[in-house]
């Protein structure tokens, strides 16, 4: 039985595509000659996390968009499709990977951020990727790109492979930050429908809406 869970793991998913060229070839391009699975996921971590820009306004209803072989080819996307690429990549490379949900409240907001949300401060289905190494599951979230984050006073997120890397719970300031409210647990692909109906309950259709007018701290430069 173990066997057949970490196969379901190790194997392309309709989202977690690692078979794909564009996910074989970024995950090559980033792993280059290191074969040390630790290593592996640690260079896979930092390129999904600073090679695409955050950008929670880019929430497609298109489940194409979603596949990580689409991720791999995008020059910004948000957490869960950040998660899904980083799965992927590592798969591709050999290591087991899953993907993990969490309800998160978010104390760093921007007003054009809030009106998206109907006013709330809990994001539903925050993503991060669930990696396989050394025996063990060690969980990490590539979501904020390092430029983004000194843009908020805050350190990017660092993963070294062996402890998890989750978002922080404190800013630079001491200020709360990030806050774990629902564990939503693990999958070997992505439960688009489910998450999608989550955001429908939560705040409605504005979450859909292709650009939300003006610019704010989580614009890309131009």
């Amino acid at each position: 039985m173990a066997e057949q869970v970490a196969r379901e793991f190790r194997e392309p998913g309709g989202f977690v595509d690692s078979d794909a060229p564009q996910v074989q070839e970024f995950a090559r391009r980033v792993v280059g000659g290191e074969t040390e699975p630790v290593e592996q996921a640690v260079r896979l971590f930092d390129a999904v996390r600073d090679e695409i820009w955050y950008d929670p306004f880019c929430c497609s209803t298109d489940s194409a968009d979603y596949r990580a072989s689409a991720v791999a080819e995008s020059p910004s996307n948000w957490c869960v499709p950040k998660a899904v690429l980083l799965a992927a990549a590592a798969r591709a490379v050999g290591i087991p990977a899953r993907l993990g949900f969490a309800d998160v409240r978010n104390h760093l907001q921007t007003p054009r951020l809030r009106e998206r949300m109907g006013g709330a401060d809990l994001f539903v289905y925050h993503g991060y990727a669930d990696l396989h190494l050394d025996g063990r599951w060690v969980k990490a979230t590539p979501a904020f790109n390092a430029e983004l984050c000194a843009r908020f006073g805050v350190s990017p997120i660092a993963f070294d492979g062996r402890t998890d890397a989750l978002l922080h719970p404190y800013a630079a300031d001491g200020s709360a930050y990030m806050e774990y409210a629902r564990d939503r647990g693990v999958y070997a692909d992505l439960p688009l429908d489910a998450m999608f109906a989550a955001f429908r309950e939560h705040y409605g259709e504005r979450m859909f809406v292709a650009e939300a007018a003006g610019a704010d701290a989580f614009t890309a430069p131009a």
